[in-house]
């Protein structure tokens, strides 16, 4: 031991003890029981149980230890520390939420919730318990590689898949027959990814090699996917990105900048266009009765916003749809430069959003589109736009633009 045995066995709070309890984590780790384990640090049974069990060994201490003790140094493994196991479960037992945790670890909170998915301990009544040194120990069970093949080491496994191969069924067919032939015995069911890594991978006791070519690709191995350099121009005239949109766009000073987006209708047959003021949350909306194609698109756009004086018609932002493929011929008819949006980046058009949001009260999801007349559109369109709003002060949008426009 590198400490001596305690001489005072008052209560001496969860500071004081940080060494008695890295000293009892190791000794468990090698085997020794709770008791003997306690008696050799010079700590209460009970004490060494809330230890193991995961729970703070001060319970009157409801603050969270500081981030600096549990978070990991920077440049260390990307695998949870047995430490960090332990503070997890101090505070599960303390209600914390897996945000909390991630935050105070440093790391991801999907990191938290699959560790805790993964090793707790599953007990009576569906109730279930985050115990850190079991958690540890399973963790390091599963962590040595390189791992046996679940078809390599199951003969009869292995030859209902070839067969299945021989009768050209797909890796995914596979997986779904075998767990209708099979329904009680867990170790004849496998992922279809496991079945494709047995035929490309090609190690000892896989699947034949000549068996890659009842695969529908007849490929012997995996061709990788596209990298992001690689890939094909979304449309035929470039797009100009969101991340060189002016600054003066960003803070909504200045009237003109729209952002643009669909509503889509029953079965995506119908949509219909809306068009947000960045700064005055003014609404537009396009009628788009036949189908909401790049042309359709193109003609109603041009025809709306050349109603608007040339003032307030600074820029568009739109998501990459298919209906603006048509953008640069948009551009040259109303001198307006659209700007793209990240993929999977709905915040970057969030007054749209919102908006669209607000206008489902009037075109509910799963309903026909395209049976709202043009005029129906405008009357939606005012009545948003005498609506106050919180973000504009309770003035309404309409109010807004006249005093922008009056300025």
């Amino acid at each position: 031991m590198d400490f001596e045995i305690r001489k005072v066995r008052t209560a001496q709070g969860p500071v004081k003890l940080r060494r008695e309890r890295e000293a009892y984590s190791r000794l468990v780790q090698q085997g020794y029981s709770n008791t003997e384990a306690c008696r050799i640090v010079g700590v209460d049974r009970r004490t060494g149980n809330k230890w193991r069990n995961g729970r703070s060994a001060d319970r009157r201490q409801k603050a969270a230890p500081p981030i600096s003790a549990v978070a990991p140094p920077s440049g260390t493994s990307r695998y949870l520390r047995e430490e960090e196991r332990i503070h997890i479960a101090d505070r599960l037992r303390e209600k914390a939420t897996v945000r909390a945790i991630a935050a105070e670890l440093g790391r991801s909170p999907s990191t938290v919730s699959r560790e805790i998915r993964r090793n707790r301990t599953d007990g009576a009544r569906g109730r279930w318990h985050y115990r850190p040194h079991a958690a540890q120990a399973r963790a390091d069970a599963r962590r040595p590689r390189p791992k046996s093949r679940k078809i390599s080491e199951n003969p009869e496994l292995r030859a209902a898949v070839q067969a299945m191969l021989d009768e050209k069924r797909s890796p995914e067919q596979i997986c779904h027959a075998l767990r209708a032939q099979f329904p009680d015995r867990p170790e004849m069911h496998v992922v279809h990814e496991t079945v494709y890594q047995a035929l490309y991978v090609q190690g000892r006791g896989q699947l034949r090699r000549e068996l890659a070519g009842a695969l529908r690709s007849g490929r012997a191995r995996r061709r990788p996917q596209r990298q992001a350099n690689c890939r094909q121009p979304r449309f035929t005239t470039p797009m100009v990105m969101i991340s060189e949109r002016p600054a003066e766009i960003e803070d909504r000073a200045v009237p003109g900048h729209w952002e643009g987006d669909l509503i889509i209708g029953k079965d995506g047959k119908s949509a219909i266009g809306t068009l947000v003021e960045r700064a005055t949350r003014y609404v537009m909306l396009l009628h788009l009765p036949g189908d909401h194609g790049a042309e359709s698109v193109l003609t109603s756009l041009t025809s709306t916003v050349q109603t608007l004086p040339a003032h307030l018609k600074r820029s568009l932002t739109w998501d990459q749809g298919s209906e603006m493929a048509r953008h640069g011929e948009f551009t040259l008819a109303t001198d307006i430069p659209v700007y793209f949006c990240d993929p999977a980046s709905p915040w970057q058009r969030g007054s749209n959003e919102n908006t669209n949001g607000l206008l489902r009260q009037y075109f509910p999801k799963g309903t026909d589109l395209s049976v709202h007349t043009p005029a129906h559109l405008a009357a939606v369109a005012d009545q948003l736009n005498r609506r106050p709003r919180k973000t504009l002060g309770w003035e309404t949008p309409a109010e807004r633009l006249h005093k922008l426009l009056t300025a």
